[in-house]
C-alpha cells in the first residue's frame, strides 16, 4: 500500500502531524506533504540510526495522528518502545523498510552477517556498527570521528583511492532538504550525517578484499583521535 496509503487509510488528513525521522531517505517525509500533512523530525538513536523513542515522546503535540519509524540499513527499529507510545497518546504507528531495501533471502543474509563479524573484529579506528539480533546488514556503517574537522570525508576519499568502494550513506539531514526545510537543529542527526560512511559487505567480496579492506581502514584509523 506504501507510506501514503497507509497513512490515508487510517485517516490521516490535512493539517495533522507524522512524527517522522530527520536522518535518512526523504520520501517518507515527501508521503506525509502529499497528503496535506505536516512532518514533523524526530531525532535518531546514535547506535541504531533508527527513531528515537524519547525523541518521539518529546514530538508528540495534540495535533500529532500517527509516527512513521523506519528501519535503518537492516538494523530493526525499537518498535516496542515506539509503539508503546503510540498506544500512550492514540496514535498510529508504522514500521519501513528505508526505501530500496528488497527481500534478501537467509542464505544471503547470513553471509553478510559473516562479512560484518570479520570486520567488527578487525576494524580501528572507527566505531563499528553493535551487533543486535535480527540486523542483516543491508549497509554496513562505521562512524569516522569527526574532531571538529571533516576527516569522514577524507577518509572517504582516501579509501576509495586504495580501491575501496565505499559511500556516505546519508548526506543531509531530511530538514534540510529545500522542499522539507525546518528551522530546527537535532544533534544525533547531525552527528550521524558527519560522521557515517557506508563500507561493502556485499557477498561477492572474497576473505582477501574483506582483509585489504579492514587493512585500508585501519592504516588511516589509526591516525584519527576518536571523538567519543
Amino acid at each position: 500500500m506504501g507510506t501514503v496509503g497507509t497513512l490515508r487509510s487510517a485517516g490521516v488528513r490535512e493539517g495533522d502531524e507524522v512524527v517522522v525521522p530527520a536522518y535518512g531517505n526523504p520520501e517518507v517525509a515527501e508521503a506525509v506533504v502529499e497528503l496535506g500533512a505536516l512532518p514533523v523530525f524526530a531525532d535518531v538513536d546514535a547506535d541504531s540510526y533508527c527513531l528515537d523513542p524519547a525523541a518521539v515522546a518529546d514530538a508528540v503535540t495534540p495535533r500529532t495522528a500517527a509516527v512513521v519509524a523506519v528501519h535503518r540499513f537492516g538494523r530493526p527499529a525499537d518498535m516496542g518502545w515506539i509503539r508503546e507510545t503510540g498506544q500512550r497518546h492514540g496514535l498510529l504507528v508504522v514500521a519501513e523498510d528505508e526505501p530500496g531495501a528488497g527481500h534478501t533471502d537467509r542464505d544471503e543474509v547470513r553471509r553478510r552477517r559473516e562479512r560484518a563479524a570479520y570486520l567488527d573484529g578487525r576494524l580501528t579506528g572507527v566505531a563499528t556498527p553493535p551487533a543486535v539480533a535480527g540486523h542483516t546488514y543491508e549497509q554496513y556503517v562505521v562512524r569516522v570521528p569527526g574532531n571538529g574537522r571533516p576527516d569522514r570525508d577524507a577518509f572517504a576519499r582516501a579509501l576509495r583511492s586504495r580501491g575501496v568502494a565505499c559511500r556516505v550513506p546519508v548526506q543531509t539531514p531530511v530538514y534540510r532538504l529545500p522542499r522539507l526545510r525546518r528551522d530546527v537543529y537535532l544533534p544525533q542527526t547531525e552527528r550521524a550525517v558527519d560522521e557515517t560512511l557506508a563500507l561493502p559487505v556485499r557477498t561477492a567480496l572474497s576473505r582477501r578484499e574483506l582483509h585489504r579492506l579492514a587493512t585500508a581502514c585501519n592504516a588511516l584509523g589509526g591516525l584519527l583521535q576518536p571523538a567519543f
